[in-house]
């Protein structure tokens, strides 16, 4: 048996999926993403030919042209955005989603524990009014110290055999804490820290990372919260987070200008949510691609047989790109998350968890976003699956039982505006 098949089950082991459904999952994709991807090309060309360009877009222009029309379709750049979303107002926003979905409270607990910077915020998590578990926000770039990106990490998981925090009622189990770390411009002059929109969906992100590490019921410390989640769910409720920045009565209860008050406009919230999905069938084929050649190399390909990985990188790409491969394409040497990041045979597992945190926010959908009540009992029935369960059930049964059915792909190509293009 070949290293690159025995890497491929392996990995198989720790997912969700099986590589059948993954395979279906990427074909359903494709197909559903092809056409609108035909159209994104069409719009790129001439736009191109309408400023001077002469001849064919090629592989190299389509980049710089899809820039310029997004550019000039939506006209919206991160400094204008920056001042409607201060991170007190931003945190503020996000706490209150989680009390009207979880029926949780988050409050400051500055000072009651130890923190490695000065602006590091430390923070309890109270349900019924006790404490149910601990946060550090680390939100702030250094540099000359900290790595870049953004993650969400544990301290401590939830256990019944470890020892509880000193005080607490006999039999009790330790607590879970995590820590969350961004890496967005800290307060300059007197003035809070100002977010893009993209640092606003990746707090949410992680947010929705910690809650699972949090809210889990679970006392056995191997599964509980993030652990013994296969890592093609564990991104459901991070990305199912992300869907309330889209959200208009979210956005708009921490939306305001930190100098005047003054709401998001109206146009800029609706040139937002538009670029959302601005070439959204190419990046959809994009990683369809990239999934596909995945798993052709670690399950079909056989190295020395006649075929390089090129050869059939070029195969898979007549299927999932609208323009003729290009011959000299090397992309596969630097492809690092298939040969050496831990992604070999799992990088589709980025598609499986839009699909599943898509249709769980699908469930709010068909609830009813604007009743209250509907959303609250679906954010209920959430939290006590996806959040409470951990990995002490399987992630398909965890889903099933708050989606009450399997995982569909319509919410997800409906959210990307692809439906229509089906």
């Amino acid at each position: 048996m070949s290293w690159c098949l025995c890497q491929h089950l392996l990995l198989l082991l720790l997912q969700m999926a099986t590589s059948v459904r993954a395979e279906e999952l990427l074909e359903e994709l494709r197909a559903k993403s092809f056409s609108a991807a035909q159209q994104d090309l069409a719009d790129a060309q001439a736009f191109a030919a309408g400023r001077s360009h002469e001849g064919e877009l090629l592989w190299w222009d389509v980049a710089f042209w899809a820039e310029r029309l997004r550019e000039d379709k939506y006209d919206l750049s991160d400094e204008e955005l920056r001042p409607y979303f201060a991170l007190p107002a931003v945190l503020d926003g996000l706490f209150k989603v989680a009390k009207r979905l979880f029926d949780v409270d988050v409050v400051p607990a500055d000072g009651e524990a130890s923190v490695w910077n000065p602006d590091v915020r430390f923070f309890k998590l109270l349900a019924g009014g006790s404490p149910r578990a601990y946060f550090y926000l680390d939100p702030y770039s250094r540099p000359a110290e900290k790595r870049g990106g953004a993650w969400m990490a544990e301290v401590v998981g939830r256990s019944r055999l470890l020892p509880p925090a000193a005080g607490s009622a006999p039999g009790s189990p330790r607590l879970p804490v995590a820590h969350m770390v961004c890496n967005q411009s800290p307060p300059v002059d007197g003035q809070p820290s100002l977010m893009t929109f993209r640092e606003v969906e990746t707090l949410f992100h992680e947010f929705g990372h910690a809650l699972q590490h949090m809210l889990t019921t679970v006392d056995e410390g191997l599964v509980a919260g993030i652990r013994g989640v296969e890592w093609d769910a564990v991104e459901l409720p991070s990305q199912f987070m992300e869907n309330w920045c889209y959200d208009r009565p979210t956005l708009y209860s921490f939306a305001r200008h930190y100098q005047t008050g003054e709401a998001l406009p109206e146009d800029m919230f609706s040139r937002l949510k538009a670029a959302k999905t601005f070439r959204s069938g190419t990046q959809m084929l994009r990683q369809v691609h990239f999934s596909s050649i995945d798993l052709e190399l670690h399950s079909r390909f056989t190295p020395g047989a006649g075929e390089s990985v090129f050869d059939r990188d070029a195969a898979v790409a007549q299927k999932t790109q609208v323009m003729p491969s290009f011959p000299q394409d090397r992309f596969l040497c630097s492809f690092s998350h298939i040969f050496a990041g831990g992604y070999s045979a799992g990088y589709y597992s980025y598609k499986w968890a839009e699909v599943l945190s898509a249709d769980a926010f699908g469930a709010f959908e068909e609830a009813g976003l604007d009743d209250d009540a509907a959303v609250v009992s679906t954010g209920r029935r959430f939290r006590d699956t996806v959040l409470a369960l951990g990995g002490s059930k399987a992630p398909e049964l965890v889903f099933e039982s708050f989606r009450g059915r399997q995982p569909s792909t319509d919410a997800l190509l409906r959210h990307n505006g692809l439906l229509a293009a089906a």
